[in-house]
C-alpha cells in the first residue's frame, strides 16, 4: 500500500511541476514576454552564438540569416498576393 501512495504522490508532484513550466513558457504576450523576444531576436541576428574571433563566420551567420529574413518576407508577400 505504501508503494502505491508514493507512486502517486511521485505522479502528483511531476505534473505540478509540468503545470508550472507550462506556466511560466506560455506567458501571454505582455511586455516582458515582447522584451525577451527582442533581446533573443538580436542576439541571434547579431551572431553571438557564433566564434567571435572569427569575423569570417560571424558576418556570413548574420548576412545568411538577414538574407533568410528578406526571402521569408518576400513568401509572404508572394503567398499572400497569389492566394488572397
Amino acid at each position: 500500500m505504501v508503494k502505491r501512495e508514493d507512486q502517486h504522490a511521485e505522479k502528483v508532484r511531476r505534473a505540478e511541476a509540468a503545470l508550472k513550466r507550462v506556466e511560466l513558457d506560455s506567458e501571454t504576450a505582455g511586455a516582458s514576454s515582447l522584451v525577451r523576444m527582442a533581446e533573443k531576436s538580436r542576439s541571434h541576428f547579431s551572431a553571438d552564438d557564433a566564434d567571435q574571433e572569427d569575423r569570417t563566420e560571424v558576418w556570413g551567420r548574420r548576412i545568411g540569416r538577414g538574407l533568410g529574413l528578406v526571402f521569408l518576407i518576400g513568401l509572404i508577400v508572394y503567398l499572400s498576393m497569389t492566394y488572397l
